[in-house]
């Protein structure tokens, strides 16, 4: 497997994720983060290096620090306490003993609200963690809402898109329609991750939201 292709995703499981009974489960290639592990991610400039490098592929502490606006000292030892816990894995055969080369381990990382929630610093790292993840998410696509045009060409604009659907769904619809869209993305994107990155390809970041609204009510039977 090529290593641009084996950065993983973050992924968080929400009540969403699980199926319509509410029993958590987990893809065969997912990480079950508990709170150990939990807590060794709940830093902003930690939640940052796995999205960038989940988004670019491997890079290097000083590379990390100039897209990220830190030092290579702040963003080497990062990656070191991230490493210790196999969050990132060194590239092997790349690199040397100054510039080591690092990549996000190839699984996605599943989160248990329920199990996290059951202590006041699990709910702290937790709602951390998904902040800064979404924050990252949510730069990613106002940039490219603003910048896109001047950026790309016609093709690749009429190859991307933005959807939102808004519906009414009791908490086991949302269940289901959740594990469906899971099942259709892991069909779809497995492929495009284990081929060898044809010339012309640029980092693509895929975004799809279901969830209930602050302030909305349930239908009364």
């Amino acid at each position: 497997m090529n290593d641009e292709q084996s950065t993983g995703e973050a992924r968080k499981s929400l009540a969403g994720e699980a199926p319509a009974s509410g029993e958590h489960q987990l893809r065969p290639t997912d990480r079950h983060i508990d709170l150990a592990a939990l807590k060794v991610m709940a830093h902003p400039l930690r939640v940052r290096i796995l999205d960038e490098l989940s988004k670019f592929g491997p890079l290097t502490a000083s590379g990390l620090g100039a897209r990220l606006g830190e030092s290579s000292g702040a963003t080497s030892y990062h990656l070191r306490q991230l490493a210790k816990h196999d969050f990132v894995l060194e590239v092997e055969g790349k690199g040397n003993a100054r510039e080591r080369w690092w990549r996000r381990a190839p699984v996605g990382l599943s989160m248990d609200p329920t199990e996290l929630g059951d202590t006041a610093a699990g709910r702290e790292a937790y709602d951390l963690v998904n902040r800064e993840f979404r924050r990252n998410q949510e730069n990613a696509l106002n940039d490219f809402m603003a910048r896109a045009a001047d950026t790309f060409s016609e093709t690749w604009l009429r190859a991307s898109t933005i959807s939102t659907s808004n519906l009414r769904m009791t908490v086991d619809e949302l269940a289901e329609l959740s594990a469906k869209v899971y099942e259709v993305l892991d069909e779809a994107i497995v492929a495009f991750r284990e081929r060898e990155v044809p010339p012309g390809a640029r980092p693509v970041q895929v975004q799809f939201n279901a969830f209930p609204i602050i302030g909305g009510v349930e239908k009364e039977s």
